[in-house]
């Protein structure tokens, strides 16, 4: 499998003994999810706003992301965050523009830092645990947990084929051709998932519903 380029978002995870590197997952959850909330309720100038992104910054210095990595994950969603802003300026001045601008940036990277200082696997365990108890009602927790962790790898993984394929053509110096775009990025991604659901299959994954279903045919059970 095609190992994610550390430029891209979601695809870092940087090691370290900081203490939000420490901090559980589940309080950096809870952590996250009120500062989101907090932004969007309460940020209404850019002087908060600016209040508002401080905490972010100040994160990241005591995590000790580097600053290549940081900007990594802080470029990519920039070009619709200006348009974004342009259409917020056009319809409620700058003010207004520039206070949602900043509070989605801050957001944004909080939930950036969230990925940068938490391995997937410990996210993803500890989302299954706070699930657990829907699985009375017969929520698929487990499940859900691997789903959206191979969603949560997929992303930076498909986007470095993305890149992989653009920097091929640009060696082999081919002008711009949708068609010899889109195929490569096809069959990577067709002999991905292939690869991925044979490995699931191997692994037992999905066979319980086949489990605990009853057979149809009891003859063919005994023979």
């Amino acid at each position: 499998m095609t190992r994610p380029s550390p430029r891209i978002p979601l695809g870092t995870y940087v090691p370290g003994s900081s203490p939000v590197h420490r901090a559980g997952v589940g309080l950096k959850l809870l952590v996250l999810l009120g500062y989101v909330i907090l932004g969007a309720l309460a940020v209404g100038s850019p002087a908060q706003a600016a209040a508002y992104a401080l905490p972010c910054a100040l994160f990241y210095l005591v995590a000790r992301i580097p600053v290549a990595v940081a900007w990594s994950q802080f470029w990519p969603p920039l070009p619709v965050l200006l348009l974004l802003g342009a259409f917020q300026w056009w319809q409620s001045g700058p003010a207004h523009a520039a206070a949602l601008v900043l509070t989605l940036c801050a957001s944004l990277m909080a939930a950036a830092l969230l990925t940068l200082t938490t391995t997937i696997a410990d996210l993803m365990e500890e989302l299954e645990r706070g699930l657990a108890p829907l699985g009375r009602w017969g929520f698929p927790a487990e499940r859900f947990s691997l789903a959206l962790s191979l969603t949560l790898r997929m992303i930076p993984v498909q986007m470095s084929t993305v890149g992989e394929v653009l920097e091929a053509r640009r060696a082999r110096g081919a002008g711009w051709s949708a068609r010899a775009f889109v195929v490569p990025v096809l069959i990577r991604s067709l002999n991905r998932a292939q690869a991925i659901a044979e490995a699931l299959w191997a692994r037992g994954t999905g066979d319980e519903g086949h489990r605990d279903a009853p057979d149809a045919d009891p003859r063919r059970a005994e023979a």
